[in-house]
């Protein structure tokens, strides 16, 4: 049994590779997944796996390959969405035609049971994660920090060496590269993050090496 309270486990989905996260409590064993955008018999095979009981699903932002299959897990396992803000509204709403586009089959759009917003926490059984608007790859995109295991769960916010897109519609690049410095980097450089796509990093190695939001970068 690990001392750690929070586990957590990336499993990439949907054929744009995108990085669901399960994350449990060690403790009671509960978890979530946060972005269950696709692959779902999978998903259910990894929880099955670690012996976690999923008690909700977490959304960071409103495009397909993070939540188009979100709806049909909430039907299949009872449990609530949380998350995204609400401005992500209208991404939410396009899934079905969206789903087409990029080939994820089934996508529906959903409502969920709770939008967040700053300064909101969000639990998974004994844990409790903040949450951070984060906009600028989407308008209602959010983030989960879970400060005593040094972890956030950022979606296509940052990643490693790159920033999110800022050209889909309501995208902006200001707003994003704020969100990153004023909500990301006070976190903490020892905070390692989950991307949305792609290996993980740490806060500290992206204010140094990241070609878009490094210290250097933004200072010159």
């Amino acid at each position: 049994m690990t001392d750690r309270p929070l586990n957590a486990v990336i499993v990439p989905v949907t054929p744009l590779q995108q990085n669901c996260t399960l994350l449990w409590c060690t403790k009671t064993m509960k978890g979530a997944f946060v972005d269950p955008g696709g692959d779902l018999d999978r998903l259910l095979g990894v929880a099955a796996q670690h012996k976690v009981t999923i008690e909700k699903l977490l959304v960071t932002h409103g495009h397909i390959d993070h939540c188009g299959l979100t709806g049909t897990l909430r039907d299949r396992l009872g449990v609530p969405i949380e998350g995204p803000h609400a401005d992500d509204k209208f991404w939410i709403d396009m899934a079905p035609a969206v789903g087409a586009q990029y080939g994820i089959a089934g996508a529906t759009a959903f409502t969920p049971d709770r939008w967040l917003v700053q300064g909101d926490t969000v639990t998974v059984g004994e844990l409790v994660l903040d949450v951070h608007h984060c906009p600028g790859h989407t308008p209602g995109h959010v983030i989960f920090h879970h400060a005593p295991s040094n972890l956030a769960i950022v979606g296509d916010v940052l990643f490693q060496g790159s920033i999110g897109r800022t050209d889909f519609p309501m995208g902006n690049h200001a707003d994003l590269i704020n969100a990153i410095t004023t909500r990301l980097w006070p976190l903490g450089g020892q905070t390692a993050f989950i991307p949305g796509h792609g290996a993980m990093s740490t806060f500290a190695q992206e204010r140094r090496s990241n070609a878009f939001v490094a210290d250097s970068v933004l200072a010159a």
